[in-house]
Parts: C-alpha cells; sequence; structure tokens
C-alpha cells in the first residue's frame, strides 16, 4: 500500500492512498486542476482514482470533491451527517454513497473502517485503510485524542496525524479571541504537544511512518512540531520516521 499528503493545512487538504488497482483520495479541498497537478508529481492521474472518502464537510477539505466527482464518475463515500452539511458545497454528485460512522465496508481492495473523531462539525471521521498486508490510520482535524483514536492508530503501521499549532503562537497570534478559544477547544484542533505526547505512546506499535498534517500557517512552524516531537521521545528514539507535510506540495509516495 502506497500513500502520499497532497497537500494539507487551512487552503487545501486531500490524501492519496492506494492498493493494487484501487486508488482513493480522503477528502479535496484543491481544484481539479491542483489536484491533477499534484498527483502528477507523485506520477499518478485521476483517471485511475476509485473514489473519495471525505472526513467532514468544512471548505477545506471539500471544495474540489464535487467537480472532480462528476468529471470523472466518482462516487463519493460519506456518512450521513456529513453528505448533508456538505450538499451544499458538493451540488450534484456522480454517485453519492453513504457509510454509517463505525461500520466498516469493502472499497475494491481496501478495508475501509470510519471512526469518530472530535470536531465542530456534523459527524466528523478518522479512517483506517487495510489491503490484508499493511495498514494506514488518517486522523486529522480533532480538537483531543479519543481513547478510540487510540486503538485504531495502535494496530496501524502508517499514520497521518494532526499538530496543528503552538499555543504560544496562537495566544500570541492575529486571531479573534473566539476563533483561538475554537482552536483550542476539545472539538477544535491538535496542539504540537498533544501529537507528540500521543505519538510517545506508540513507540512500541507496529507503527513504520508517520505524516504530521494540516500544520497552521499562522499559529505553526514545521521546527517548532519536529521539535516538540524529539522532546516527546527523549533519548529513546522511535523505530519509526516522522515526516511533515506541507500546504503547496505533496510529501513524497511512502510504501507501507
Amino acid at each position: 500500500m502506497n500513500f502520499c499528503v497532497l497537500g494539507s493545512g487551512s487552503r487545501g487538504n486531500s490524501i492519496f492512498v492506494e492498493s493494487g488497482t484501487t486508488a482513493v483520495l480522503i477528502d479535496n479541498g484543491f481544484s481539479g486542476k491542483e489536484i491533477r497537478r499534484r498527483l502528477a508529481l507523485i506520477g499518478r492521474i485521476p483517471e485511475h482514482l476509485t473514489a473519495i472518502l471525505l472526513t467532514h464537510e468544512h471548505s477545506d477539505h471539500t471544495n474540489g470533491v464535487g467537480v472532480l466527482s462528476r468529471q470523472l464518475g466518482l462516487p463519493v463515500y460519506a456518512n450521513v451527517g456529513t453528505h448533508r452539511a456538505a450538499e451544499a458545497k458538493l451540488q450534484t454528485l456522480h454517485q453519492r454513497a453513504e457509510f454509517e460512522t463505525g461500520c466498516a465496508f469493502a472499497l475494491q481492495e481496501l478495508h475501509v473502517h470510519p471512526f469518530r473523531i472530535s470536531h465542530d462539525t456534523a459527524d466528523p471521521v478518522g479512517f483506517t485503510l487495510c489491503d490484508g498486508r499493511s495498514s494506514i490510520c488518517c486522523c486529522t482535524d480533532t480538537g483531543k485524542v479519543t481513547s478510540l483514536i487510540r486503538q485504531r492508530a495502535r494496530s496501524c503501521h502508517a499514520l497521518i496525524l494532526e499538530a496543528n499549532y503552538d499555543p504560544q503562537m496562537l495566544a500570541e497570534g492575529p486571531y479573534p479571541l473566539p476563533v483561538k478559544q475554537r482552536v483550542r477547544s476539545s472539538h477544535g484542533h491538535l496542539a504540537n504537544e498533544d501529537a507528540a505526547r500521543f505519538l510517545s505512546e506508540l513507540t512500541d506499535s507496529p507503527l513504520r511512518q508517520v505524516v504530521l498534517a494540516h500544520l497552521s500557517s499562522t499559529n505553526n512552524l514545521p521546527e517548532l512540531a519536529a521539535a516538540r516531537m524529539q522532546e516527546a521521545f527523549g533519548p529513546n528514539q522511535p523505530a519509526f520516521n516522522v515526516d511533515i507535510a506541507g500546504q503547496e506540495q505533496p510529501t513524497r509516495l511512502f510504501a507501507v
């Protein structure tokens, strides 16, 4: 199984996952032209996509979903709450496919398990994707690490995890107080320290690759996120690699 974070941040998010002849996007906040450009950078084309999976309805995750579905004849998988909340943004889809949060389903060669996360949307989810040999956990846009998130991530070989903000940068930054309170809330986003503490719990897991995602361009810096990870690990460096996804360009294509 291969995956790539095609872009991550407040101006657009999308993750590419493939196994065999099955290829999916988790979210797409980019235009059709931009998602094609980013896929080309990793040697892929959108015509080979099988489906799009949605985590939640916010625009930075859904802006390009409707047009891609219509242009390429792709089904869009989401729970009922997300489909309803995103209906005006998605408009007409080629195919509306529904799943129930917490219930796994098959998508050709992939076994997909959506699980509940903590964000201020209708019914936000993370995903684990497994092809029978390896598994990936995607968990961004969550205000806290729940016991369910811990359970889902612990058995996976790769993890895409939010590290959204540095608390000091957020406190001293330009956001209005209500927005700062939302970001810091249990239904907002994960701070670097939250992500670091969680990863330090996974050093004895099968995990081999971590990608930190959804870093705020206003309230975070990649070097701050990396420093918090190193502090949490201490002298006992983990067996997994840690990369950081950016807004402007995709990560490399990771093999799991």
